[in-house]
This record gives C-alpha cells, sequence and structure tokens, in this order.
C-alpha cells in the first residue's frame, strides 16, 4: 500500500478550487493516494473538472468546517465533524498517513494535540518554517506555535529540527544556532541564556552558539532554534521584507526607457528571485512533536503550495521522521 495523505479540503483561502486542483497534481506526480476531506457533494463537483483516471483520490465526508476567525478551543469542542477533525482522525486511525491544512493554525495544533497527542519526551509541539538563504535553505522553530517557552523546550526543537534537517532536507550534519541579540553566550534574556548551556551540554547536536536576527538569512546555521513568539515576528518580517523587495524593484524597473531595457535584461535573475522567496515552493510548514506527520500550510496557498505539501508530507511519512525524532528525544 502506498503513502495515503489526507489533505482539509476546506481550509484554504481560495478553497476547493486550490486544494482540489493540488490533490490532483500531486497524486499526478507521485504514486500515492490522497483524502479529500470536506463536503462530499462539493468536492465531488470540482473533481469533475479534472481529468483523474488512473489516479488514486478518495473522498471522506466532513460536514463542518472551521473558519479562519473561530477560537481553537471552541472549535475543538463543538465541531467534531469538521475537516480538520476527521482528517486527523484519519491518521489517529491508520487509515491516512500524514494531514494537511491550509485552514485555522491554531484548531490544527489544538486539535492534533488532542486527537493524535504528544510524541514521548516532547513537551510542545513546534511549527517548523524552511527559509532560503545564501547558503541553500535553513528550518526555524517555533514558527509559532508557543509564545512562552521553557529552555528545555527549546532544547526539544533543536533536535526535532536536526532530525528534519537530516532525514528531509539532505544535511548530513547540519548546524545548530540559537536566535539571540548576540553572538556571546552572556548575551540575550533568561531563556536564551540557559537555553544556550543546555544545547551546548547536548552531544547529539553540532551546536554553532547564538546567531543574531541578521545572520538567519546569510545561512549562518543550518537548524536555528527560537520561542514562537520571536520566531514568527522574525518570519513574518522576512516575508514582509521579501515582497517589499519584490514590489519596490518592479515599481522602480518600470520607470523609464532605461529601467524598462534593465528589466528586460535581468529578467532571468528576478524569476530566480521570485521562486526564491516564494513560499509555494516549500509547500508549508511541519508541525513537529505530534503522533503524525502534519503539515501547516498559508491560508493563501496555491495549488502549487498544496501540491508541494501533500510531497513534504509524503517525504515525512518514507523517511520515517516520526520515529527519528523518537529515537533522538530518547537518547537526549
Amino acid at each position: 500500500m502506498g503513502t495515503r495523505i489526507a489533505l482539509d479540503a476546506m481550509g484554504a483561502d481560495q478553497g476547493l478550487g486550490v486544494t482540489v486542483e493540488g490533490a490532483v497534481v500531486a497524486a499526478r506526480d507521485r504514486n500515492l493516494t490522497v483524502v479529500l476531506v470536506g463536503n462530499e457533494d462539493e468536492i465531488s463537483q470540482r473533481l469533475k473538472q479534472y481529468r483523474t483516471n488512473g489516479l488514486s483520490i478518495v473522498i471522506r465526508h466532513a460536514p463542518e468546517t472551521v473558519g479562519m476567525q473561530e477560537s481553537p478551543s471552541a472549535a475543538l469542542r463543538k465541531k467534531k465533524q469538521s475537516s480538520i477533525r476527521v482528517g486527523l482522525e484519519l491518521v489517529k486511525n491508520g487509515e491516512a498517513d500524514g494531514f494537511i491544512s491550509a485552514g485555522n493554525t491554531g484548531a490544527v495544533m489544538a486539535t492534533a494535540l488532542v486527537t493524535l497527542g504528544p510524541l514521548p519526551g516532547v513537551e510542545r509541539p513546534a511549527i517548523a518554517i524552511i527559509v532560503p538563504t545564501l547558503k541553500g535553505r535553513s528550518l526555524v522553530l517555533d514558527a509559532g506555535a508557543n509564545a512562552d517557552c521553557k529552555a528545555r523546550h527549546l532544547l526539544q526543537f533543536a533536535i526535532m529540527g536536526d532530525v528534519y534537517a537530516r532525514q528531509i532536507m539532505g544535511k548530513p550534519s547540519p548546524t545548530v544556532g540559537l536566535l539571540s541579540i548576540g553572538e556571546e553566550e552572556s548575551k540575550g534574556n533568561e531563556l536564551t541564556r540557559e537555553a544556550f548551556r543546555g544545547l551546548e551540554e547536548e552531544p547529539s547536536l553540532n551546536f554553532i552558539g547564538n546567531v543574531e536576527g541578521r545572520e538567519v538569512l546569510m545561512g549562518t546555521a543550518d537548524v536555528i532554534v527560537c520561542d514562537g513568539f520571536t520566531g514568527n515576528i522574525a518570519l513574518k518580517i522576512i516575508e514582509g521584507a521579501a515582497e517589499f523587495f519584490t514590489l519596490s524593484l518592479k515599481e522602480e524597473l518600470g520607470k523609464g526607457l532605461a529601467g524598462m531595457a534593465g528589466a528586460l535584461l535581468a529578467r532571468g535573475a528576478f524569476k530566480r528571485f521570485k521562486k526564491l522567496v516564494d513560499y509555494s515552493e516549500y509547500g508549508g510548514a511541519p508541525l513537529l512533536g505530534v503522533r503524525g506527520v502534519i503539515i501547516i500550510c498559508h491560508g493563501r496557498s496555491t495549488a502549487k503550495a498544496i501540491a508541494n505539501a501533500i510531497r513534504a508530507a509524503a517525504e515525512c511519512v518514507e523517511n520515517r521522521v516520526i520515529e527519528h525524532i523518537i529515537e533522538g528525544i530518547a537518547v537526549s
């Protein structure tokens, strides 16, 4: 039996148009089964727009959806048949190997913890985000799951990030850095200073010390750990900066004949830059630390992003990321 990935068909901002298309693209490109979770009638109608002969795509009905503005705790209590809950139940019951959603992030995290539970030895799950750097790609975690953390949580994040970087990002000996306000061990707040000592003493990690914010995109470390409050702010700034530079360059190069001529000459470079900073290239962010492969996608995900998220989930399953994290935490 091939890999089976459950997809919250109702979660993306653009609705079924992107989730169903992304599922079709992924099922066509890889030998896997995509389980579309949501309103059966609506999904069936949308699927008719595509050629699906020979593709392994099935539908699991879920009559309820969780809105982006809904309280995660309220959704967990009141919407037992939401596409998020039903999809995660498929993973729990062994009917799917992983779950993807571009819906309410808080609801996905809360429901995953209740439905699947944390991995042994992991107190807090973490959202891990891949960011482009001058040296390739780096992994930043936590990116928003935990606003307040203890030093031991950051150590667990580092171990999980190290496993993901090895198994999925192809880094045999990833360097690990701690996001702080200075390179010296004494810099930072009480959390980072205590976390520094714990990371330094962990023999399984290639810990290189503190990493400042300006070094994140330089590729100074392959894995960068921080609390979710700091990580989420840092990544939103990176996302905004990328959009700012893209729009600013486009505007400036559209001014005058010289600018337009320069734009034509640099068209290839701009295409490569746009691809580098395009979140859809990475698909989504793994929620590491729960008993199952979970990928959280951007609400604005395109069909390409959904397809890439399915690919990422399948790679996590096939490379036994969950098992490796359990082993890594156990020996720490």
